[in-house]
């Protein structure tokens, strides 16, 4: 199967939103601050510096993933994959993804905001060398009970 990692488009609106909320309503619940980011990804990820992917299957997209603008770093969030593409390793791929493209944008670092019954999802993070760290008393997530960081060495 050929995947191919595309940057945002207009056309994909639906896409981005619908994914996100395919995943979350799996095991979450969609929260306010979710609807609000996936409803307007212009005005809450891009034009705050953040970037967006889509993993394409042919002409179908079946992944996404993002990178939210945090000071000098980035998060990487609102990442899924539709059930019927599970296991292809697509989120390795937006994962390698987001990670280069973090470090071109010459951010120091990675975090991430997760579950910890997310399982493999933790693992595949650890896989990356993600480590824990302490999760922030203001995250704007209910479902957020662990947060983990990628550092890149300084030049």
């Amino acid at each position: 199967m050929n995947i191919e990692i595309i940057n945002f488009e207009p056309q994909y609106r639906e896409d981005f939103r619908k994914l996100n909320e395919e995943w979350l309503q799996k095991y979450f619940v969609v929260e306010s601050f979710d609807l609000h980011q996936l409803a307007n990804p212009e005005s809450e990820i891009l034009d705050k510096g953040g970037r967006i992917f889509f993993a394409k299957a042919g002409d179908q997209i079946v992944g996404t993933a993002s990178l939210l603008k945090e000071h000098d770093s980035y998060e990487l969030a609102k990442m899924a994959v539709t059930e019927t593409f599970k296991g292809h390793g697509i989120g390795n791929l937006l994962m390698k993804h987001c990670i280069e493209e973090a470090q071109k944008l010459g951010s120091e670092k990675v975090i991430l905001l997760s579950n910890r019954s997310l399982i493999p999802a933790i693992e595949m993070y650890k896989k990356f060398g993600f480590t824990e760290v302490t999760v922030d008393e203001n995250t704007p997530y209910e479902r957020c009970n662990i947060k983990m960081e990628l550092l890149f060495p300084k030049n």
